[in-house]
């Protein structure tokens, strides 16, 4: 998914500097963000309070959205360089295609994972027959220093390892939970599940008490450690917990994003992932000559052009605000 901000604003993430080494319970608001005509999402990384948890660099939630009688999430060919896409659905469903030529129906509890490497391009819609509502998240993972030029490739996993015990059915969506790997690809040590929470129920998820964690709020009324999430929040954790207490009033979606600390300082402006704003200019330039991040085929429409890069000079304020 794109960051269709026109507005973008070149940011330095990562480091270990500002990582919260013990157990905190930091509410994240979203940021409202237009994307393309008829989809809203909510932005809850970069944050102005947090901009990463561990890899995890970019979060969008979306929906529950009446799509009924609408096209949809309609969103044109653009770029992405130094990251990982990943597609979560609850609802409805999302087509992709990349500049590999990969064309697929993403579904609900299905990993849509495009890998960009050095560079790829994509777009996603709403199939013009599609459910009435769509609902999901869009997150992006930075790829390490030593990753960041691996070759483009997109992955579809329609099965995934699951976690239980009573009340609580954690699917794996990347890296590893309590024994359960993800058959997706990673490059960090990391962990991004989704938790189902029945009514009433009370659970204690198992954590690695060297990553630091976060809960978004997909859906329904959940506390996490004692904290009641709305649907569209975030609740960042901190490190050093070795459990989670989870309680439900309602049937209750919830997505876990965890891993180690990313050790590097990145540069993330638009839709690229670089180490440096000379990087992040090339890239830029690149997409709008027509080079380097290759053609998107079967959408209908035009491409999607990038922003004005900001004249003001680039001001590090590491993984915080």
């Amino acid at each position: 998914m794109s960051n269709l901000d026109r507005q973008a604003s070149l940011t330095v993430c990562g480091g270990r500097g500002f990582v919260v080494a013990e157990p905190v319970r930091e509410l994240l608001s979203p940021r409202r963000v237009q994307l393309g005509e008829s989809t809203e999402v909510r932005r809850l990384l970069p944050n102005l309070g947090r901009r990463m948890v561990g890899a995890w660099a970019f979060v969008d939630h979306y929906g529950p959205d009446d799509i009924a009688d609408e096209a949809g999430m309609q969103v044109p060919p653009h770029p992405h360089m130094g990251l990982q896409t990943v597609s979560w659905l609850h609802d409805g469903e999302v087509l992709h295609r990349d500049s590999l030529g990969s064309l697929q129906t993403i579904r609900p509890r299905e990993l849509g994972l495009m890998t960009s490497g050095r560079a790829i391009s994509h777009s996603e819609e709403s199939p013009r027959s599609h459910a009435r509502f769509l609902h999901g998240a869009q997150l992006w993972v930075a790829l390490p220093d030593a990753h960041r030029d691996v070759q483009p490739h997109f992955q579809h996993h329609t099965e995934l390892p699951v976690v239980t015990a009573p009340g609580l059915e954690a699917t794996v969506i990347l890296g590893a939970l309590d024994g359960a790997v993800s058959p997706g690809t990673t490059y960090t040590p990391l962990v991004g599940a989704d938790l189902a929470l029945a009514r009433g129920s009370e659970a204690r998820l198992p954590l690695d008490p060297d990553f630091e964690y976060a809960v978004l709020a997909m859906s329904g009324e959940a506390e996490v450690d004692g904290v009641p999430l709305l649907p569209g929040s975030m609740l960042y954790l901190g490190c050093g917990r070795s459990e989670l207490p989870l309680r439900a009033d309602s049937d209750a979606g919830l997505m876990l994003l965890g891993g180690e600390p990313f050790e590097e300082e990145i540069v993330m402006w638009w839709n690229f992932i670089g180490r440096s704003t000379e990087d992040i200019a090339q890239a830029r330039e690149e997409w709008m000559t027509g080079a380097r991040f290759g053609v998107v085929h079967g959408y209908e429409g035009a491409r999607l052009p990038a922003p004005a890069l900001p004249s003001t000079p680039l001001k590090p304020r590491g993984r915080t605000r």
